[in-house]
């Protein structure tokens, strides 16, 4: 018997207005749920038919008041970039969790990045200093912007961001893109990675997930009381550089998983022992957050953060009448 499904492209998502604040609020009742033992939430599974490239399967049930279930079928492939498409892309299915019938079909190019940004501007909120100043983005692609977006919904105080990219066209892009967007913020472009981690509050890395990463800052480029923020894997910060006072990640289980598969998050990265806690403990209250020493947040990306998003765009889409109707 055929249903109706709601299909919400790219373009209509961009179209319905969702600010950073609205996905950031999303992603961390997701986190508090889940710490509170209300998500089912496998690690993602994946496959890797090229070279630093992948396909994951993500899915995940939050059950409580928001009681809604999906799955991400999301690819990642740096080369696409010289090809003129997405690193990410993919799509993302939402089902009623009364019948398991698919509510609606959307893209998640748009999800995956906006809520990567929002889950760093989150564990900025958490781990941060609230008067940090001086924050400094390694990596400035489509993540590197998103990050400063949510940076700017959490440090009121922000004056100076540092920037640095091995590819230097990608400074001056950075700089148009994100000025107006932090309206009286300075932007430094540093030669080095060194240069932009001097004197940071923040030292958030946005680069792409590679197998075999040349990790370039190292311990000795921080400050003291430094809040790190990863959002690629181990790619950019050195095992030393992570192994502060505190290590939080988005998912422990994850984490581990992932560790165990022998591929990331080795040679000298923390295993199980070294893990203060991952964010759900955080926002549940049940571990207190922390705001001195050195403090890494290392997020992989989790389901909890899709769904939550896809629930917010769903709502809003139908509320605004956005979207085709299909019949499966």
């Amino acid at each position: 018997m055929a249903y109706d499904v709601r299909f919400i492209s790219q373009s209509d998502v961009e179209s319905l207005g969702i600010t950073m604040r609205d996905v950031m609020n999303c992603v961390e009742i997701g986190w508090r749920m889940k710490g509170e033992g209300k998500v089912e939430l496998p690690p993602k599974i994946g496959i890797h038919p090229r070279p630093d490239c992948y396909i994951h399967a993500m899915p995940c049930w939050i059950g409580g008041d928001v009681d809604m279930a999906g799955l991400k079928w999301v690819a990642g492939f740096p080369m696409n970039l010289r090809k003129n498409l997405p690193y990410n892309n993919g799509v993302f299915v939402l089902n009623d969790v009364e019948t398991g019938v698919v509510k609606a079909i959307m893209d998640c190019n748009w999800m995956t990045t906006w809520r990567t940004g929002a889950a760093a501007g989150i564990g900025a909120k958490y781990f941060a200093s609230p008067d940090s100043s001086v924050i400094a983005v390694i990596g400035l692609g489509t993540i590197g912007k998103i990050t400063l977006r949510a940076f700017k919904e959490v440090f009121q105080a922000m004056e100076t961001v540092r920037i640095y990219d091995p590819v230097p066209q990608q400074a001056e892009k950075y700089v148009e893109a994100m000025e107006s967007v932090c309206e009286g913020v300075r932007f430094i472009i540093c030669k080095s990675v060194g240069e932009a981690c001097d004197g940071a509050d923040v030292v958030a890395s946005c680069a792409p997930i590679l197998e075999h990463p040349k990790r370039i800052i190292s311990e000795d480029m921080l400050k003291k009381d430094v809040c790190c923020i990863a959002s690629d894997y181990d790619s950019t910060f050195e095992a030393g550089a992570a192994c502060g006072k505190v290590f939080v990640c988005d998912d422990r289980s994850q984490y581990l998983m992932t560790q165990k598969q022998g591929v990331y998050f080795l040679n000298g990265y923390p295993t199980e022992d070294g893990i203060y806690a991952d964010m759900g403990e955080i926002i549940a209250g049940k571990l207190p957050a922390v705001r001195e020493g050195r403090r890494f947040c290392l997020f992989m990306g989790i389901a909890t953060h899709d769904v939550m998003t896809a629930k917010l765009i769903l709502e809003t889409a139908e509320n605004k009448g956005v979207g085709m109707t299909l019949k499966l």
